[in-house]
C-alpha cells in the first residue's frame, strides 16, 4: 500500500512538472545577418539571450558588398531581423532598395553627431574605420625598393605589381578605396589610375579575406602592400605569440602607408530589416550593439574604433593610426553604386 500511494506521488509530481516544462515557451529566435568578420564575445551574445528569452542565429553574409546584394535579392522574404555590417558607402543602396525599418537606438545619443549614418535610424551606427594601404616590414626590406609616396607612385610596375586590393563591386573596403581615389582625381581621372595600375600588376580579389589572409605577404602571399584598416598593424601585434600588453614590441610587423587619396573613413552600422519576423527583438538588438559592454569588446575583435564616445582601448592601438582623412565630396558619396558601376565599364572591361 505504501510503495502504491509513493508510486502514485511521483507519477503526480512528474505530471506537474512535465506540465510546467510544457508551459514554459520555447525561446524566441532572432536572426542576425552579418558580413564574414563579424565577430563578437559569446559571453556577451548568451546574455542578450538570457536577458530576452530569445535564441540569437547568425548567418555569414559574405564580404559587405555581397551581404548588401544577398538582402536586395531577397527583400521579398527576408533573410533575417537584423543586419549589421553595411557601411556608409552601401548606405545610398540599402535606402533605396527599401530593405531597412527605421529604429533610432537611445544609445546613439553617445554616437558623436559626426559619426550618425542616418537621421532616420537606418542603421545605427556601431564601429568607424579607417581603411587603408598596409605593408609588411620584412617582405618590403627584401624588394629593395623605396616606399611609394603617391597614388600615382602606386600605380608604376615596380610597386602595381606587389599590390593587391579588394573588388569595389563586392568588398566595402575596395569599395572605400574607389570612392578615396574618385575624391582624390576625380572620375576620369581615377578611372586611368585603376585601368594604368592592374595593367602594370595590380591585383583585384573578390574580398577583403581573400586579399589580406591568402594574398598578403604577411600571411603566405606574394604582395607585400595590401588594401586593409589602418588597425591591422595593431592586430598583427596582440595575435603574435606571447603578447602582453605591458610588454609592447618596438614596432608592428606591418605598417601603414599613408598615400594622399588612398584613405577612407568607414562608418559601419546595424540596422532592423524591413519584414522582420521579430522586430521588437531585433531593436533589442540594434541596443545590444550599441550597449556600453560591446563597445568594449570591439576594438580588439573587429579591429575597428567603438562609435560610442570614451570607450577605452588597448594598448596595442598605439600602432593604429589615425591620420586626418580628406572630407569626401557629397556627390562621390550620393551614388557609389553609380560609381561601381562606372568601374566596371571603365576598368574591368576596358580594352
Amino acid at each position: 500500500m505504501f510503495k502504491q500511494v509513493m508510486f502514485k506521488k511521483a507519477l503526480l509530481l512528474g505530471l506537474l512538472l512535465a506540465g510546467a516544462a510544457h508551459a514554459q515557451p520555447a525561446p524566441t529566435t532572432l536572426t542576425v545577418i552579418t558580413h564574414d568578420s563579424f565577430d563578437v564575445d559569446k559571453k556577451l551574445v548568451a546574455q542578450f539571450e538570457q536577458a530576452n528569452h530569445a535564441r540569437v542565429r547568425f548567418v555569414k553574409g559574405g564580404d559587405a558588398g555581397e551581404l548588401l546584394n544577398r538582402l536586395i535579392l531577397t527583400r521579398r522574404a527576408p533573410l533575417a531581423d537584423v543586419v549589421y555590417g553595411l557601411d556608409n558607402t552601401l548606405l545610398p543602396r540599402a535606402r533605396a532598395a527599401g530593405i531597412l525599418e527605421a529604429y533610432k537606438s537611445p544609445n546613439l545619443a553617445r554616437v558623436p553627431a559626426a559619426d550618425r549614418l542616418d537621421d532616420a535610424g537606418l542603421l545605427n551606427t556601431v564601429d568607424r574605420g579607417l581603411v587603408a594601404l598596409n605593408y609588411d616590414r620584412a617582405a618590403w626590406a627584401k624588394t629593395g625598393l623605396p616606399l611609394p609616396k603617391s597614388l600615382d607612385d602606386l600605380k608604376k610596375p615596380q610597386y602595381a605589381r606587389l599590390t593587391v586590393v579588394p573588388s569595389p563591386a563586392t568588398s566595402s573596403p575596395g569599395l572605400a578605396f574607389l570612392l578615396a581615389t574618385v575624391n582624390h582625381y576625380g572620375e576620369a581621372g581615377a578611372w586611368a589610375w585603376w585601368r594604368e595600375a592592374r595593367a602594370n600588376g595590380l591585383k583585384v580579389t573578390r574580398g577583403w579575406s581573400d586579399a589580406y589572409e591568402k594574398d598578403f605577404s604577411k600571411n603566405g602571399g606574394r604582395s607585400p602592400i595590401v588594401l586593409s584598416y589602418a588597425s591591422s598593424p595593431a592586430a598583427e601585434v596582440f595575435y603574435a605569440d606571447g603578447y602582453d600588453p605591458r610588454k609592447l614590441p618596438a614596432q608592428s610587423p606591418t605598417a601603414n602607408l599613408f598615400l594622399p587619396g588612398s584613405t577612407f573613413r568607414q562608418l559601419e552600422g546595424v540596422g532592423v530589416l524591413r519584414g522582420a519576423k521579430q522586430p521588437e527583438l531585433a531593436r533589442k538588438f540594434v541596443d545590444f550593439m550599441l550597449s556600453a559592454p560591446v563597445q568594449a569588446d570591439i576594438p580588439t575583435r573587429m579591429w575597428v574604433y567603438p562609435a560610442v564616445s570614451g570607450v577605452p582601448l588597448d594598448p596595442v592601438f598605439r600602432f593604429a593610426g589615425q591620420p586626418e582623412v580628406p572630407a569626401v565630396k557629397p556627390e562621390v558619396l550620393a551614388n557609389p553604386q553609380r560609381l561601381v558601376d562606372a568601374w566596371v565599364n571603365n576598368v574591368l572591361r576596358a580594352r
